[in-house]
């Protein structure tokens, strides 16, 4: 025989996903406090992926900063310092190592070694696992941009933008290149065929992407065909839209278009982002299948 319950008390069922959610995030938390401790002890991670973009800023600046200022009008007016020029290039090209590279090397590293193994068969939630990517992500990108800024400003003397809507361009640029990045790079950690040949084989790609996308070398410099492959992949954009943050106005005359075009920024981006995303999906594996 049921007991009867009281009037006006109600069962409810248990929501077990609900339950589970607050389990799943402390341990993504715990992952990325993890992963940002792991990040800071690999030298060779932190040279070439976190202190690279500061490194390859202090060159050109030193290189070409007595040649004068950069972006001049024909009467020699305007422009700005080597520094300043280089700063928003370095960013986006931060932004392309902290996601693609980093993570396409961590992740083959660990599908190598086991590691990917050993965490499908515990009870980590995969959402936790990657929680915990993401997390070390944005805080070593993040990190890095503050570094570079206050090297920009403190070593060079770079004025920093004073305009909210500035920084705000800044802001979701930032988000969808960091987005777009990580995802790209889970998708790329399925091309080495070990843990021994991932920095080999990621490396160039990233390196290639920095020169054809106006990281380096003034965009408008390359062939035409050129330009028309490097318009197709994401870094060109990133660049372009940190360049419409950091630079003056007057220097989106020198844009392949004539302007910053950040509506291009934001279409291209998000379907990176979307393109991304599914790539990840489709291809990621805790294990290689021809393992």
């Amino acid at each position: 025989m049921s007991a009867v319950r009281p009037a006006g008390e109600t069962r409810t069922a248990p929501a077990p996903a609900a339950a589970a959610l607050p389990g799943v995030l402390a341990l993504g938390i715990h992952r990325i406090r993890y992963e940002v401790r792991r990040y800071f002890r690999q030298t060779d991670t932190i040279i070439f992926t976190f202190l690279f973009p500061v490194i390859m800023l202090t060159i050109f600046s030193v290189a070409f900063g007595s040649a004068g200022n950069l972006g001049t009008a024909p009467d020699g007016s305007g422009g700005v310092s080597a520094a300043a020029y280089y700063l928003p290039g370095m960013i986006a090209a931060g932004i392309l190592l902290s996601g693609v590279q980093n993570l396409a090397v961590d992740i083959a590293m660990e599908r190598s070694d086991g590691t990917l193994k050993r965490l499908a068969g515990s009870p980590l939630p995969v959402l936790s696992y990657f929680l915990g990517k993401a997390g070390q992500v944005i805080v070593t990108s993040l990190l890095q941009i503050a570094v570079l800024l206050l090297v920009a400003r403190v070593a060079f003397g770079v004025e920093l933008p004073t305009d909210a809507g500035r920084w705000a361009t800044a802001a979701w640029v930032y988000a969808l290149g960091i987005t777009s990045s990580a995802v790209l790079g889970i998708a790329l950690s399925r091309i080495p065929r070990s843990g021994a040949s991932a920095t080999a084989v990621i490396t160039p790609i990233v390196l290639v992407l920095q020169f054809i996308s106006g990281v380096y070398l003034t965009f408008t410099m390359l062939p035409g065909w050129l330009q028309d492959v490097a318009a197709l992949l994401p870094l060109k954009w990133m660049a372009q839209g940190m360049r419409a943050v950091f630079l003056p106005e007057a220097l989106a005359a020198v844009e392949a278009g004539g302007s910053w075009d950040l509506g291009g920024v934001l279409v291209v981006l998000l379907l990176w982002l979307v393109l991304g995303t599914v790539a990840a999906a489709v291809t990621f594996r805790w294990i290689r299948r021809d393992s």
